[in-house]
């Protein structure tokens, strides 16, 4: 809760924190870097730093607190902190970490707004970070309670599988050896996989989990990212692409993620991706296909084309498996027959009442799905998303 004094002063100085707060991120992890470098080449991704995106995330998700705040001063934004966290634990950061961070944050704060920072200002905005900073903390503890502790595990490639041109299937066991249990996941998660590129340097990423939980085979499928003129390549996908190959070892974190199926209760469903969005939903189709699920699922992907399309047989398949599944698939060109050519769009696609929906795929796509489903009566609170990447969703509202 935010205390009345503090939120008077962030109501009144919310404005030019705001404006300010592209530049502020933006010198924030210069001196961040500045004093820890190895935050830089071990923790934090770099081809996101290059790219300006991860300073959009950490600028929209403040300015979203801030706002919500001052709004509902009683409540928490639950959701948007939840996904952080669980993206925080996947990467295993620490309560002092959080230490560091408000370090370089109210420096930068203090260098771009100047005398603006009184000692109320700093005070309040003050109470502001820790705040978001402590309700993180006490749910990435209960996150690393749950699964055994911010740890990696040693994985061994056990088989490469060629989905697309640009995607690969990695399917890994546990390095014998380990005593610890592997802790399952849920249909939908993700794993941070470290690797060690040429330079030395240690980076992860999260890769959602493609296959059906309590598998003795745990699998991801990479997208190579190329990498273009104001975007570098994936350092990370690139080298699982062109260096890692059967019987090479990966590190991966335990389980995350909150876009988590929930199928107990027999409401109907709508599984929607586009392009590799469509990794978790095949984990979800599978999960709902082995169960047996028998109430209605409906299935929505768009892709560039049915080459492009990775996983396609065993998103066709498990979806199969499913007596009150429909399928609505689109193509932006070679679209066979019994496809649409074009973007998705419901339009003329059947959505029942009481659905629950997941989303994953780019920002345009599942914008665009969700203003449908809520123009088709399903309620904001039963849409749910995950963003591969920095979650912009909020940075660009």
């Amino acid at each position: 809760m935010l205390s009345e004094q503090s939120a008077a002063t962030v109501r009144a100085t919310l404005p030019a924190v705001g404006a300010a707060i592209g530049e502020i991120t933006e010198r924030f992890y210069a001196g961040l870097f500045a004093a820890h470098p190895e935050l830089l080449r071990n923790l934090f991704n770099r081809g996101n730093q290059a790219a300006g995106t991860q300073r959009q995330a950490l600028a929209g998700s403040i300015a979203a607190f801030a706002v919500h705040l001052v709004g509902h001063p009683d409540t928490r934004p639950d959701a948007m902190l939840g996904r952080i966290a669980h993206k925080h634990a996947s990467l295993g950061i620490t309560p002092e970490q959080y230490g560091v961070v408000h370090e370089h944050l109210f420096a930068a704060i203090a260098d771009v707004l100047g005398e603006a920072v009184t000692p109320e200002v700093a005070a309040a905005w003050t109470e502001v970070y820790w705040l978001m900073a402590n309700a993180l903390i006490a749910i990435e503890r209960r996150l690393y309670e749950e699964s055994g502790g911010p740890r990696r595990r040693t994985w061994q490639v056990v088989e490469r599988v060629p989905e697309t041109a640009d995607v690969v299937t990695l399917r890994l066991r546990p390095l014998d050896g380990d005593p610890r249990p592997v802790v399952d996941f849920r249909a939908g998660q993700y794993v941070s996989v470290c690797v060690e590129l040429p330079d030395g340097a240690r980076q992860s990423r999260q890769y959602s989990l493609s296959a059906a939980p309590g598998a003795d085979v745990r699998q991801i499928s990479v997208k190579r990212i190329p990498g273009d003129a104001t975007t570098p390549a994936g350092e990370v996908s690139q080298h699982l692409h062109t260096r890692v190959r059967v019987g090479d070892t990966l590190q991966l974190s335990e389980p995350y993620g909150d876009l988590v199926l929930d199928d107990s209760d027999g409401a109907p469903l709508l599984l929607a991706s586009a392009g590799i969005g469509v990794t978790p939903i095949v984990a979800m189709l599978a999960h709902l296909a082995d169960r047996g699920h028998g109430t209605p699922v409906t299935v929505v992907h768009a892709d560039r084309s049915p080459a492009d399309h990775a996983l396609r047989a065993d998103h066709e398949a498990y979806a199969a498996k499913l007596p009150e599944a429909s399928v609505h698939l689109w193509y932006e060109r070679e679209a066979p027959e019994g496809t649409a050519t074009g973007l998705a769009d419901l339009t003329d696609v059947p959505v029942r009442p009481g659905t629950r929906a997941y989303l994953c795929g780019p920002l345009p796509f599942m914008r665009a799905i969700r203003t449908q489903l809520i123009e088709k009566g399903v309620a904001p609170a039963d849409i749910h998303y995950e963003v591969f990447g920095p979650d912009l969703w909020l940075a660009s509202a």
